[in-house]
């Protein structure tokens, strides 16, 4: 199994950032895919954004492209998601997962972290 933890939430004023991170543990980080996903209340949970195993490729939602940075560091076994630009809209819980191959459906994300709470102040 893969342990998956995250932090770095918070309570931001709209145009203010965050960085979410995710640590794991238990296998081999290297070889998953990792993805941050959000959820807010009474709403499904939505791909936000991707990053493959070795941290060359990234994929994003039209609305936090250019605001959000997916990023990794292998040797620390992390997972970090830098958050610019914050709006009222990017308020929910935030969740980290693992998946095999590089996939924007929740359903193909094996491992999920407990996830953390981001609330954006207008």
């Amino acid at each position: 199994q893969v342990q998956l933890v995250e932090s770095g939430g918070g309570l931001v004023r709209a145009g203010g950032s965050l960085r979410l991170s995710c640590a794991a543990s238990g296998r081999t980080f290297s070889a998953y895919v990792m993805g941050w996903f959000r959820q807010a209340p009474g709403k499904e949970r939505e791909f936000v954004a991707a990053i493959g195993m070795s941290g060359s490729d990234t994929y994003y939602i039209d609305s936090v492209k250019g605001r959000f940075t997916i990023s990794r560091d292998n040797a620390k076994n992390t997972l970090y998601l830098q958050m610019n630009s914050l709006e009222s809209e990017d308020t929910a819980v935030y969740y980290c997962a693992a998946a095999q191959g590089v996939t924007i459906l929740a359903h193909e994300y094996e491992y999920w972290g407990q996830g953390t709470q981001v609330t954006v102040s207008s």
